[in-house]
């Protein structure tokens, strides 16, 4: 009789609650996007209104490079921390890595919210503290997240599961823009922040239940053993053995990211300086827009990646079709809803086919190593151009010029465009080595040999250390 963990109920309620693992931490991470004003606002607004006719808005009085800062500090954080933390997961096990980083995300969290009541020289430092420790622990959690996907839906529903776990980030990011502006105007800045963290600290009561069903559902497949002796033999020369493949894949996928977050960040701000007749409100909703998109998507993006496999030629197109919506944004007073809704739409097909392709290039047992790099790298470049976009936007808390946003937008176009230039040489050199990633799904299933390319000299280069496990692993 088949073990409950053997049926497909099982690994779909395990996703559920690993899902729930980051919704929380999605929201907080976009707050200071939809209250942008709130964060550089005055400190006090003794009149109405300042010197040059606009109404004052009372709130931290961060500069712009300050504000860019706080999602800088996140990014940068990720990229040093992820490759360690990928590294320590695949050592230690997921339980480890969900219940840890969990607990980080909501103190980082906490911190963040505590700083602001203190106005003044303390703010920054520990919004800043405050943000590392939450970029330690979201970024890292992702891993764990995906680490989990991948070991109990590789050769099922992979990408559906991916899409699904995005959708649930996602659904986060997408309250975020609908209901915080609101909660903020009725209950303060300080409040907001805090109901944040009290989301924080749902992810953390799912990581608890992920945890044991992962416990639970690996001991009755009779794979707890040989994973744990698997991640006895994880070492970190290993690295080096990733394939050119691996790395394609992971610039394809920074240059996108370069493009999509750091265009969030200063969403909001961007619409109401340019369009005019937006209310804050009603640029929330807007910049919000691409996560929408991404919720409404994710699933059925997933299903036809599923489907169709081509994840190579669809890194591709998404990359491609994104080049117009920053082209619009530069350029035109195209109302920028169809733009956001635009982008969301490509990001849906981004996420669906790049990061789903990672574990059809690395063993099960470097998987969270791989992802810790990819990660990593990631978050490298999405810190380097949120500072970037700081320095073009300049110091000033007022209304930016349009011509730094117009140049702000041409800079998130080169990396998309480079984004295409990595995604084509990726399809040029996988389809010379077997064509794994454009591999359709039955193709997929009967040409295994193909999908396993990028892992052959992994498991030779250490085979006298290393047993079969991981491929006992890679067939529940």
């Amino acid at each position: 009789m088949a073990s409950p963990a053997e049926k497909a109920y099982y690994r779909f309620v395990v996703l559920f609650f690993n899902c729930m693992l980051t919704f929380g931490s999605y929201f907080c991470f976009d707050i200071p996007s939809v209250l942008q004003e709130q964060f550089q606002g005055n400190l006090t607004c003794l009149n109405s209104t300042v010197s040059n006719g606009t109404k004052c808005v009372e709130g931290l009085g961060l500069t712009p490079q300050e504000y860019n800062l706080l999602y800088a500090i996140y990014a940068w954080t990720n990229a040093v921390v992820v490759i360690m933390a990928g590294f320590l997961i695949d050592k230690l096990g997921n339980r480890f890595g969900v219940l840890f980083f969990s607990s980080l995300a909501v103190l980082g969290s906490a911190i963040f919210a505590l700083a602001s009541h203190f106005k003044g020289t303390y703010l920054l430092p520990l919004m800043l503290t405050g943000r590392l420790l939450f970029g330690s622990g979201n970024g890292s959690l992702t891993i764990v997240q995906n680490r989990i996907t991948a070991f109990w839906f590789r050769g099922k529903e992979l990408a559906l599961a991916f899409g699904l776990t995005l959708a649930f980030s996602r659904l986060g990011s997408v309250l975020n823009f609908f209901l915080t502006q609101r909660f903020e105007t009725q209950y303060g800045m300080q409040w907001t922040l805090w109901g944040g963290t009290l989301l924080c600290v749902l992810g953390f009561l799912s990581a608890i239940t992920v945890s044991v069903l992962d416990k639970v559902g690996t001991k009755q497949l009779g794979l707890d053993g040989a994973i744990q002796e698997e991640s006895r033999k994880v070492r970190v020369r290993d690295v080096r053995l990733l394939s050119l493949r691996y790395w394609l894949l992971v610039f394809t996928i920074m240059f996108f990211y370069n493009g999509i977050f750091p265009f969030i960040a200063d969403a909001s701000k961007f619409i109401q300086d340019k369009y005019s007749g937006y209310s804050q409100k009603e640029a929330a909703y807007i910049a919000g827009a691409v996560y929408d998109s991404s919720l409404v998507l994710s699933a059925a993006v997933g299903i036809l990646v599923d489907y169709v496999g081509l994840r190579g030629v669809f890194a591709v197109l998404c990359a491609v079709m994104t080049l117009p919506v920053f082209g619009l944004l530069a350029f035109t007073f195209v109302p920028p809803l169809i733009s956001t809704i635009w982008l969301g739409v490509t990001y849906s097909f981004a996420a669906a086919s790049m990061w789903p392709s990672i574990p059809l290039l690395v063993p099960q047992a470097t998987l969270g190593t791989a992802m810790g790099l990819a990660t990593s790298v990631q978050m490298i470049g999405v810190g380097v151009s949120n500072l970037i976009v700081g320095q073009i936007l300049g110091s000033k808390t007022s209304e930016i010029p349009l011509w730094r946003w117009q140049c702000m937008m041409i800079f998130l176009l080169i990396n998309t465009i480079s984004c295409v230039i990595t995604s084509t040489i990726l399809n040029i050199v996988d389809g010379k080595q077997g064509g794994a990633l454009n591999n359709t799904t039955k193709r997929s299933v009967d040409q295994n040999a193909d999908v396993q390319t990028d892992r052959e000299p992994l498991l030779s280069a250490g085979e006298e250390e290393r047993t079969n496990a991981s491929t006992s692993i890679n067939t529940t």
